[in-house]
């Protein structure tokens, strides 16, 4: 997996594209017995219009747009997705467990990924614009007004550290990708480690996806502080991507991809995994055909949410929640 090609790839075919088909996948079911027990929840409806990451299949590989474009509201009580409406891909925002429609809280041409800021009143986002990816920060609440806060060719993934005095980013240029940090008290911007997909914890670290030696991607944890780095999650034959921290600060949340067998027939997907924060206890959560892409967290860390097709016989792409439950 080359974190290059897949970004300008996802780029070039849509953020909001439907994942290849296989025929042999039966999308039109909701969960199978390995999810027993999960409480599977949709939440969204197909006028939610979500959209759903490139997956780009091989006989022996496993290729996804793996910036998150979901997020929970601090409150707990909406959810904040991607919707493609009008050939143009904007942040909406759902009041959970409540019928109707969404609200549109961004009125640009193409925003690729998002996140909250830690006290729910702003939101980050980068936008693709043209051949270049920028970042932006508008209000949570009220209104379309944005601030640009990066001017490279390829800046994208931006998150919030716990403190607000820190945006970290990912950076693709020519030698590859990496996460820098905007500090939003002087507007200085500084590069940290190669990666991608950063998220912060409380202890002046950040986690990341990186590319493995086997060319698969792992997830790292990288001290700001001290410099120190340390892989977590590896395994020869999946990749792993979009860490992300349990409100506790306990648990880790992830994609990982998953490989499926049924006589001679091997199809490869991505599913939703967790381990705890030093990276042990590595456990499967969903094992359905369809992709399940993007996760995160309730705000009480009873629940996740993710990205699907299942439960749709055309693949349409809706958010699930699910109880979380460790074994």
């Amino acid at each position: 997996m080359n974190i290059r090609s897949i970004f300008l790839a996802s780029l070039f075919v849509g953020c909001c594209s439907l994942a290849t088909h296989a025929q042999s996948v039966d999308y039109s079911v909701v969960f199978v017995p390995e999810e027993s027990g999960l409480d599977m929840t949709q939440m969204t409806s197909t006028n939610d219009y979500v959209c759903m990451p490139i997956i780009k299949r091989t006989a022996n590989s496993l290729n996804w747009f793996s910036n998150k474009i979901i997020d929970v509201s601090v409150d707990g009580k909406s959810i904040a997705y991607l919707s493609y409406r009008n050939n143009t891909s904007n942040i909406f925002i759902k009041e959970l467990g409540k019928q109707g429609g969404a609200t549109q809280r961004t009125n640009r041409q193409s925003v690729l990924d998002f996140a909250y800021s830690p006290d729910g009143k702003q939101i980050c986002f980068s936008e693709n614009r043209g051949k270049s990816q920028h970042i932006f920060i508008t209000d949570a609440n009220v209104g379309y007004v944005c601030r640009q806060i990066t001017s490279a060719n390829s800046d994208y993934s931006p998150v919030y550290t716990p403190d607000m005095q820190q945006i970290l980013f990912a950076r693709m240029e020519n030698n590859g990708t990496s996460i820098w940090s905007y500090n939003t008290e002087n507007n200085y911007i500084s590069s940290y480690a190669s990666g991608m997909n950063p998220y912060p914890t409380d202890d002046n670290s950040f986690l990341c996806a990186r590319m493995g030696s086997n060319n698969r991607s792992e997830i790292w944890r990288i001290n700001y502080t001290t410099g120190v780095e340390e892989c977590i999650v590896s395994d020869p034959e999946r990749s792993f991507t979009t860490p992300v921290v349990s409100p506790d600060g306990e648990w880790i949340l992830f994609t990982g991809e998953s490989v499926i067998k049924s006589g001679k027939l091997i199809y490869r997907n991505t599913d939703i995994y967790v381990c705890k924060k030093d990276g042990s206890g590595l456990m499967q959560v969903t094992y359905h055909a369809a992709d399940d892409l993007s996760p995160t967290w309730s705000r009480d860390g009873n629940h996740i949410y993710f990205i699907s097709q299942r439960g749709n016989a055309e693949a349409v792409a809706n958010i699930w929640r699910i109880s979380f439950q460790y074994y």
